[in-house]
């Protein structure tokens, strides 16, 4: 009896482990994967698609507008869309996609030129917290069982914000006891609201650059936790403590500065678009004095949107002109270059990169993460294209990819059998 019971229990446990997760994390809380570097925690995964590519599981519709990605824990889905003269927070069952709720957080609209209607931050869940932006500065924090409101907060009311010409586009960034969000203008661009209450911890006074369309990342140098933010005019270290400035390097941008800056090794690496280029910092301590040192400026990775992904010592996104990249780190130089996918985002899973081309008909590929050269395993056609841009960054978690197309939510089974 004794060793039935060992069995049915050991059974219990291989049912309850996440699909697809080799016993990791199945959970993707925010934007650009849990450690904001693009990686997901799977293994197990396909590293060759079949004709046609993998497995549709399910569509959801009803997303509405927007350009939000999606953002995975437990058994939900949490995204953002508008409809009518909205913008809502959902959240969606993750065995079917089927909507389990909607709250209203802002104002509907297409900010700037172009005619990009919807909210472009993904929200962000702590345990039972969703942080939710809209394009307007509109930020609310709700409760992801219900959708109910617990605190709501204006970027531009409550905190002197500007809103950038296409919309607030920054992710929230929950870090311990807080929340880190970005309204920019001359109040300073970074604020700490303590999470549970919405109330103003400190606001980044000395750094007051245009705060474009970035997220920051948290990391320690040195000794001190700091957030990392790449603006139109510089990149700076934050502190986490007390929004004092810790160092900045000049590296002014151009019209729309949007990817994640990458730390590694001592290092900040960024890049941005319109003939920009990327650019590495060393960032040194002496006693609590930072300092930042330009290591190399090129126009090898010049990465509009989409996302550069770091793999080890290499470097991979999408550079204007050139093609899909790989580049070396620490030297910028480039391993190769090729165009046989179009222009677009990235995610990195157990080995493999999942291209998707933000334009036609949004052709998702996947390719080996290697510096020797781009090698194919696979692609196929989006179905249900949007006549927009497919700006959303696939994600890979739990064995499963999501592709979110406007009002369309895709998910397919990438698991090896």
């Amino acid at each position: 009896m004794k060793s039935m019971l060992v069995f049915v229990t050991a059974v219990v446990v291989l049912i309850a482990l996440p699909i697809g997760a080799g016993g990791a994390s199945s959970d993707w809380p925010q934007w650009h994967s849990p450690n904001r570097d693009g990686h997901s925690p799977d293994v197990g995964l396909l590293k060759q698609w079949p004709a046609g590519g993998p497995t549709l599981v399910w569509k959801a519709s009803g997303l509405g507008a927007g350009y939000t990605s999606v953002s995975v824990v437990g058994d939900r889905l949490f995204a953002m869309g508008e409809k009518g003269d909205a913008n809502f927070a959902i959240a969606l069952n993750r065995a079917d996609g089927k909507t389990l709720w909607t709250t209203h957080v802002g104002k509907a609209g297409a900010p700037g030129w172009g005619s990009f209607a919807g909210p472009r931050a993904t929200p962000t869940v702590d345990g039972d917290l969703v942080f939710a932006v809209g394009q307007y500065g509109e930020v609310a924090c709700l409760d992801a069982a219900t959708g109910k409101e617990h605190w709501r907060k204006s970027l531009v009311d409550d905190f002197g914000g500007t809103v950038p010409h296409w919309g607030y586009a920054g992710m929230p960034l929950v870090d311990g006891d807080n929340v880190i969000l970005m309204p920019g203008g001359r109040r300073g661009d970074l604020v700490a609201l303590r999470k549970a209450t919405g109330e103003l911890v400190w606001q980044s006074k000395d750094l007051t650059d245009g705060i474009h369309y970035s997220s920051p990342i948290v990391e320690v140098i040195g000794g001190v936790r700091q957030y990392i933010q790449l603006t139109d005019a510089s990149v700076a270290g934050i502190a986490a403590a007390d929004g004092r400035l810790l160092w900045r390097a000049p590296r002014k941008g151009k019209t729309a500065v949007i990817p994640t800056p990458i730390y590694h090794d001592g290092c900040v690496y960024v890049t941005s678009g319109y003939g920009i280029g990327c650019n590495l910092f060393k960032i040194s301590v002496d006693g609590d004095k930072f300092s930042a040192t330009e290591v190399y400026a090129n126009k090898v990775l010049t990465n509009h949107h989409g996302g550069v992904i770091r793999v080890g010592e290499y470097l991979y996104g999408f550079s204007e002109g050139k093609g899909w990249t790989c580049q070396d780190f620490a030297t910028g130089k480039a391993m190769w270059q090729d165009k046989k996918l179009g222009k677009g985002s990235l995610v990195y899973a157990d080995g493999m990169l999942y291209l998707r081309a933000e334009s036609g008909k949004g052709t998702i590929a996947l390719i080996e993460a290697t510096p020797e050269g781009y090698r194919e395993k696979g692609r196929f056609d989006q179905p249900n294209r949007s006549e927009q841009n497919s700006w959303p960054h696939p994600i890979v978690i739990g064995g499963r990819l999501y592709i979110r197309d406007q009002d369309v939510l895709l998910c397919y089974d990438v698991q090896a059998k």
